[in-house]
């Protein structure tokens, strides 16, 4: 698939999921449009400015009415409420986990007073960033997310997320999300060798880091790096979708997005 059929038909796939939202009388872009370039910019996984670069360059003719590109990220801010529509629903077992953003490196912390991030510790180093906390679905699609800087404990500051499905879904969390006084009835915190299904949620970030390049972006805005997060979400779902979920001989559901990259 050539990258103008894919962008083609993701675009097709944007309009039937968003068929409710009306575009504005003064709006030079469809609402499906907005969506696709910000999951596009998502999954490219560059600076605004190379990947406005990149896409002038090469697809203006799919998208005429361009704006410029400050105007364009203003417009993925937004609008980013528009990613709901692209979340999963809860099953009966779900799994939850943090993942570390790294906004600045370490060396030039405190240097700006505009600084987002904090500092705090991902896969056993110190990062200057923030914080995804994804909650999946048994087949690995994001049900929720929410997000944090990375000086919190998780337990503190994401415990409300499992507890938003608290009718829905029996959660498997580390015990980092332990918190003294109270927790979630639906949350089960699982010891290092406990449930192995829990390890998909690990191949679900080993795809953000690899295809979308994640782990360290260049937002100096916090609404903006949120932005990211719900567009990165949002494709994720959509891509993982993109072939049916398709158990192999052996009942399991294999996921991957490594054909998209950009």
């Amino acid at each position: 698939m050539s990258t103008v059929d894919f962008i083609t038909e993701l675009l097709c796939r944007v309009d039937e999921r968003m068929a409710g939202v009306r575009k504005h009388s003064q709006a030079k872009l469809y609402p499906s449009e907005v969506v696709t370039l910000a999951l596009l910019f998502a999954l490219k996984g560059v600076g605004n400015r190379a990947f406005y670069r990149w896409l002038a360059r090469d697809y203006r003719p799919l998208f005429p009415n361009l704006p410029e590109r400050t105007r364009l990220f203003r417009l993925f801010n937004s609008h980013r409420g528009w990613t709901e529509c692209f979340l999963a629903e809860p099953t009966l077992l779900g799994l939850i986990d943090s993942y570390g953003i790294e906004l600045v490196h370490p060396r030039r912390e405190g240097r700006s007073p505009k600084q987002i991030g904090r500092k705090g510790s991902s896969n056993r180093r110190w990062i200057v960033g923030g914080k995804l906390c994804l909650l999946l679905n048994h087949l690995g699609l994001i049900v929720g997310w929410a997000c944090d800087t990375a000086n919190v404990y998780d337990g503190s500051a994401f415990q409300a997320l499992v507890d938003s499905v608290a009718h829905d879904m029996l959660v498997l969390s580390d015990v980092h999300f332990e918190k003294q006084g109270w927790q979630p009835p639906n949350l089960k915190l699982c010891k290092r060798g406990e449930w192995n299904s829990r390890m998909i949620i690990e191949t679900v970030l080993s795809m953000l880091t690899v295809v979308c390049h994640l782990k360290k972006v260049m937002h100096r805005v916090w609404a903006y790096f949120e932005s990211r997060l719900a567009y990165t979400v949002a494709v994720f779902n959509l891509l993982v979708h993109w072939h049916g979920l398709q158990p192999d001989e052996q009942g399991i559901v294999r996921l991957s997005i490594a054909e998209f990259s950009l």
